[in-house]
């Protein structure tokens, strides 16, 4: 008697990139117009700021100059607190997990200037949000260095401010230089906040901070280094040649001060890219309307995609806004919204190389319910074993010309390390094939509780679907006319799992509840890549998974089973009509088969 399965669902939790809520959405932006109720006010003081550490898609927050929102006797904090009010709102939907103002924080570096900018920084500070200041010419007096002592930018956004912040990880002895980590995509980064200008002893600090966190990516920010487009300004280069180009732990440089916004690209000692960018936006409306810059991270498509807001702006849509004001709410030009391409993996492997996934023991393997479990990380004479110990093992059928190479390549994520190489094609027919021994119990297994088969494949950059399409992965042998179901083509084997023209897996059978072929069609695969499918039966349904995701052409057609004949099954081969017709021409890794349905986290590539 069967035991009932629920019918298995992909269990994704993927984080899709959530679209950004605009205009009067945006309540806490215009917080300054229209205030909160005090039970929501009295929650947000509650609610701390916790970022998702270990979600591979984040957003790091810019704030450029806001030194004309701060000028003497023209204060307007509303532009600021608009934009940090925005960040608390979209913190988790965002994944926003630091933010970096980039220096001139106020025109004229005054005690009454830096008291309302830290006044309204106190949003940050009360929910627990990590953030950096440094200092730019305008918060200090410009001709000096980090060893200028004591100013009221340094009373107001000093060491003492940050010191019992989650992200701060220390200072300079002076207090100017400042260096901050956080968690994200499950690692730890750091940003390297530095003053307007550098000492000698300010570089050396720095220095120090990079030595001391040898396998951390590094954005650093800074008020001046880019001048303009693929330029930098006479210090920039100074800060390039000094502390830059020789370490390759510094992927990401930002920076304020010149206008209009630009981006530069060096390649460090290591021979890796730097991207430099610049980002200033007081001599637009409103002196910049505290536009924040939000780069987010995806290291699952290795992008980080660029956006440009006012959320004061936006925050105040419900009002009417002016044509200027309308132009000004976000920014669309190459140089404010834009996606840079970072292999994060390749970028960080000279500092941080991701180890290899070890080999895992067969034993592991073998969840309940296998019956069949094939590897090919060590060579064999002629036989392959089956792991389970169900004696299903494989001989090799030898056809013309080459036979079966073995190899050490495999997916990423596949117990064994190595695969068999196929060189087959259609007709005139060469290479070879496994099938399972006359007698072994798959031959005659029927699976009426449900099944659930898995196989690790690459196909390379020759594969062409004029000479190699509808090859198999696996199948089994016999035909439907064979076993009476003579509905599509009698000639079709019972069962298998193809490659189709595109080419993406097809998974065809004759269930024992059918007379004619259900097929579960997937997606494109490319080549050169290696990819793991699995085909999961409940005892009613089939479901194909690519990479343990759902593809879309999965059929409501009831399907228990699977017809035999108790014929063998084939790797890397395919009959039509009961004779082999094609041979497999890719590689093929762990092959597993299960007498029930398993969920995707029982897969073997987790």
């Amino acid at each position: 008697m069967c035991t009932s399965h629920g019918r298995t669902e992909a269990e994704q939790a993927g984080a899709g990139r959530r679209g950004f809520l605009r205009a009067t959405a945006l309540i806490g932006a215009a917080a300054t117009v229209v205030a909160l109720p005090a039970s929501a006010q009295a929650a947000a003081r509650d609610t701390r700021w916790r970022p998702d550490p270990e979600s591979r898609r984040f957003t790091l927050a810019v704030m450029p100059d806001t030194q004309y929102l701060f000028d003497g006797p023209s204060i307007d904090s509303a532009p600021i607190e608009a934009s940090l009010r925005y960040l608390l709102e979209h913190g988790k939907d965002e994944n926003i997990v630091f933010l970096s103002h980039l220096g001139d924080l106020t025109e004229n570096g005054a005690q009454a200037e830096f008291a309302a900018a830290g006044k309204a920084f106190e949003l940050l500070d009360r929910r627990g949000v990590g953030y950096s200041v440094l200092a730019g010419n305008h918060d200090i007096r410009s001709s000096t260095d980090d060893q200028r002592g004591s100013t009221p930018y340094l009373d107001v956004f000093g060491p003492r401010r940050f010191e019992n912040g989650r992200t701060f990880g220390g200072a300079s002895p002076d207090g100017y230089n400042t260096f901050h980590l956080f968690r994200a995509a499950g690692m730890e980064w750091l940003v390297l906040a530095l003053d307007w200008r550098l000492s000698a002893k300010g570089y050396a600090w720095a220095k120090d901070v990079i030595a001391r966190h040898p396998k951390t990516p590094v954005i650093l920010t800074t008020h001046e280094l880019v001048a303009e487009d693929d330029t930098l300004s006479s210090y920039g280069q100074q800060l390039w040649d000094e502390l830059v180009h020789d370490h390759d732990q510094i992927f990401l440089t930002l920076n304020g001060h010149y206008w209009p916004a630009a981006r530069a690209t060096r390649r460090n000692a290591a021979g890796h890219d730097v991207h430099l960018h610049l980002t200033n936006y007081q001599n637009r409306y409103y002196g910049g309307a505290a536009m924040i810059r939000l780069y987010r991270f995806d290291l699952d498509r290795n992008t980080i995609d660029v956006e440009t807001v006012s959320p004061w702006i936006l925050g105040r849509a419900a009002e009417g806004l002016n044509e200027l004001e309308r132009r000004e709410r976000e920014l669309s030009g190459d140089a404010d919204r834009f996606s840079v391409g970072v292999d994060f993996e390749e970028r960080f492997s000279g500092f941080a190389p991701v180890p290899a996934r070890p080999s895992r023991p067969a034993s592991e393997m073998l969840v309940r319910g296998t019956v069949a479990y094939w590897r090919f990380d060590g060579h064999a004479d002629g036989t392959v074993r089956d792991l389970s110990g169900h004696g299903n093992d494989l001989t090799v059928v030898k056809v013309a010309d080459s036979g079966l190479t073995w190899s050490s390549a495999h997916h990423p994520d596949q117990p064994g390390h190595g695969s068999l190489v196929f060189q087959g094609g259609k007709p005139p027919l060469k290479g070879a094939y496994l099938r399972t021994i006359d007698g072994a119990p798959l031959n005659s297994a029927t699976f009426k509780c449900g099944y659930t088969i898995e196989a690790f494949y690459l196909l390379p950059a020759d594969w062409d679907p004029a000479h190699h399409a509808w090859a198999s992965l696996i199948s089994r042998t016999g035909t439907g006319g064979g076993a009476g179901r003579t509905a599509d083509d009698p000639d079709e084997p019972l069962a298998t799992l193809s490659l189709s023209d595109g080419p993406g897996p097809q998974w065809a059978v004759r269930p024992l509840n059918q007379q004619g072929i259900v097929t579960n069609w997937g997606d494109e695969t490319a080549r050169e890549q290696w990819w793991h499918v699995a085909v999961v039966n409940d005892g009613s349904h089939t479901t194909l998974y690519v990479q343990g995701c759902p593809v879309a052409r999965n059929p409501h057609a009831s399907a228990v089973g699977l017809t035999s004949l108790g014929l063998p099954w084939l790797l890397g081969g395919y009959e039509y009509a009961g004779k082999i017709d094609q041979i497999l021409h890719g590689r093929l890794g762990d092959v597993r088969i299960v007498e029930r349905a398993l969920p995707v986290t029982s897969f073997m590539n987790h």
